[in-house]
């Protein structure tokens, strides 16, 4: 085979430290338009990005050039940065340690862009830890697995 294909799908979903509601409604889109930004500019194809006021879910397809810690540690760093330097918080605005990364076949990109699709309207009725506790869950993680929120001290 004289190239290299590969086309791995993924739900990203990362976290504001301690769960804050610090992503304003009035930004949110800009926001999310930056973090799809910085994916492309890491070699990431963006399928979607969107979230609620303490968390962001991104479907994206990777390549074979990049690793998706070096692509993360990208994106939610400069993404940081970019809320902190426009002042958009009334405090230091960081995201959690780590994040959850979820692959799909193909056949099931379009599920998973509605789902992301309708973050908001899905959070009217499930909380992010319940949301995301039952996605573990679903995938055979186990709570006790992983520290899955960091917590304040």
């Amino acid at each position: 085979m004289p190239k290299t294909y590969c086309k791995i799908h993924l739900q990203v979903i990362f976290a504001v430290k301690y769960r804050q509601a610090l992503i304003g409604r009035s930004w949110s889109q800009k926001l999310f338009s930056v973090i799809a930004q910085l994916f492309w500019e890491a070699g990431v194809r963006v399928i979607i990005v969107n979230g609620v006021s303490d968390h962001v879910h991104c479907l994206i397809r990777m390549g074979p050039t990049v690793t998706l810690s070096d692509v993360m540690k990208s994106v939610k760093a400069k993404s940081s940065k970019y809320v902190n330097d426009h002042g958009l918080t009334p405090v230091r605005f960081e995201w959690q340690v780590g994040f959850a990364a979820f692959s799909y076949h193909f056949e099931q990109v379009d599920r998973v862009w509605r789902y992301i699709e309708n973050q908001e309207s899905h959070h009217g009725v499930r909380s992010f830890p319940q949301e995301y506790r039952s996605l573990l869950k679903e995938l055979g993680v186990a709570d006790s697995e992983v520290d899955i929120f960091d917590d304040p001290e």
